[in-house]
């Protein structure tokens, strides 16, 4: 083989997205997974009965619709979307709903605090006439924004613990659902930085829903092999690269890869000091997971529920600061903040005819051994009667599973580390640019670069263009 411009190690949605950014500048590019199959987060398996189709990790992509890489490749996805992005339920048996309409979500939550309308528009409005240019900024590596007086609005309240926020300014069941979006940081809730977790998801529904990709997470993979097959990129599956030799000659190497797995293939090409920064990084909580093979659709007491693929069952906002609270004290939470997707209620190819899937998973500290099938059973039950009755067959995830699944997803952490607040102004050393490395012609490419975790590909993107600027050519 000749000497190739660009290898890519590792072909979850960023290591593709680097490889699809290179190829279609012009460079020739290899891809190698260590999995027999490419997509590391965005996989989907008949994991329970045949013919029942279940996402492996990521389920619904209110950033993958939103993503700048995205957005400018065009995959050709026919997105579903949901008539709500967001349903959260209520022991009294009435549920909060997220609605893509600004208004008609405001005006819900009105009638449960009147002072909340107001609120929410508040919140959220100001960022909604321009949403694309400020998915921009916050999907995009830390630098001087474009837009400083709009981001550091958003700062004011982003950079707060979601907890502070939610009682600053939410009274009813905006408090809960606003808590119940920022828990997707998977940290305790009174961590500065996590009310960005709230207010992105939030503006993610308003400016384009909560979408879930037809037939499974796996359309983003094909549609993104299918434009590198295009572009002759070459591809390897069932190969774990353990060090540099594992790779073929090439200008650039791009590793789709945790800090800790950079610094043990690098080996010596890499300073020590820089390999120790990497050992630093710190991988956040885990998750248990179920999928589940159901006789039905879930019994929501609250038919409201049924309209939205993911379903926050945590009940009110002082139980899912509870449920939150222990993630990093090593405490599971007797009543775990869940985390549900129903995506066969809006997608009939997830399973045969009358039945449906379920998905799901609760927060758990980091490298967990401790069993959360009856408990997240529980929690679903508490607010859909009946669930378990319909359960056919379920697959468990514990934290162990999940890493084995993938190495980058270290004690159960799928966020691509901890999302603390200084780590993520500097993932994942403190550089300029944490894509580069000290050698010229290794780069990182993974979530645990800016911004981040989730499928959308902006990580890959960025990596690439870091490696067009040192090749050359044009970013």
């Amino acid at each position: 083989m000749s000497r190739l411009d660009a290898v890519v190690v590792g072909a979850g949605p960023n290591g593709l997205a680097a490889a699809v950014t290179l190829a279609r500048a012009g460079l020739s590019v290899h891809v190698i997974e260590a999995a027999e199959t490419i997509g590391g987060g965005a996989r989907t398996a008949e994991l329970t009965l045949p013919g029942f189709r279940h996402d492996v990790c990521s389920a619904v992509h209110p950033l993958g619709i939103l993503s700048p890489f995205f957005r400018e490749l065009d995959l050709g996805i026919p997105w579903i979307d949901p008539p709500a992005a967001l349903a959260h339920p209520f022991d009294d048996g009435h549920a909060a709903l997220l609605f893509r309409d600004l208004d008609r979500t405001a005006a819900r939550f009105g009638e449960s605090a009147p002072e909340d309308e107001a609120m929410w528009r508040a919140m959220f409005e100001p960022y909604l006439d321009d949403p694309h240019g400020f998915f921009a900024e916050v999907l995009a590596p830390i630098r001087v924004p474009r837009s400083p007086l709009r981001m550091a609005r958003f700062g004011m309240t982003a950079l707060m613990p979601a907890t502070w926020a939610a009682t600053r300014w939410f009274r009813g069941d905006a408090r809960a659902l606003f808590a119940s979006c920022a828990a997707h940081a998977i940290l305790p809730l009174d961590h500065y930085g996590t009310a960005s977790f709230g207010m992105v998801l939030g503006l993610a529904a308003h400016a384009a829903g909560w979408p879930i990709a037809p037939g499974g997470s796996d359309a983003i993979v094909n549609a993104l092999v299918r434009i590198l097959k295009e572009h002759g990129v070459t591809f390897e599956t069932g190969r774990r690269v353990r060090s540099l030799a594992d790779v073929p000659d090439s200008r650039a190497v791009l590793l789709d890869v945790m800090p800790r797995h950079l610094a043990d293939i690098a080996g010596d090409a890499l300073p020590a000091r820089y390999k120790a920064a990497l050992r630093r990084f710190r991988h956040g909580p885990g998750i248990f997971k179920i999928d589940w093979a159901l006789d039905g659709p879930i019994p929501w007491t609250s038919p409201d529920c049924r309209l939205a693929a993911t379903v926050h069952v945590g009940g009110r906002y002082e139980e899912i600061v509870a449920s939150e609270a222990g993630l990093e004290s090593g405490r599971h939470a007797e009543k775990p903040f869940v985390l549900v997707a129903q995506q066969s209620l809006f997608d009939a190819s997830r399973a045969p005819a009358g039945k449906h899937t379920g998905w799901a998973y609760c927060h758990v500290p980091n490298g967990s051994t401790v069993d959360m099938t009856a408990a997240i059973e529980q929690q679903i039950e508490r607010f859909a009667p009946g669930f378990r009755d319909l359960v056919l067959a379920r697959k468990t995830w514990s934290t162990a599973d999940v890493e084995a699944y993938n190495a980058s997803y270290v004690g159960g952490d799928i966020g691509g580390g901890a999302n603390a607040l200084l780590q993520v102004l500097a993932r994942p050393v403190v550089r300029w640019n944490g894509y580069t490395t000290p050698n010229p012609r290794l780069f990182l490419c993974s979530s645990a670069t800016p911004p981040g975790g989730g499928v959308h590909g902006m990580c890959g993107w960025s990596a690439a263009k870091a490696v067009l600027r040192a090749l050359g050519q044009a970013a």
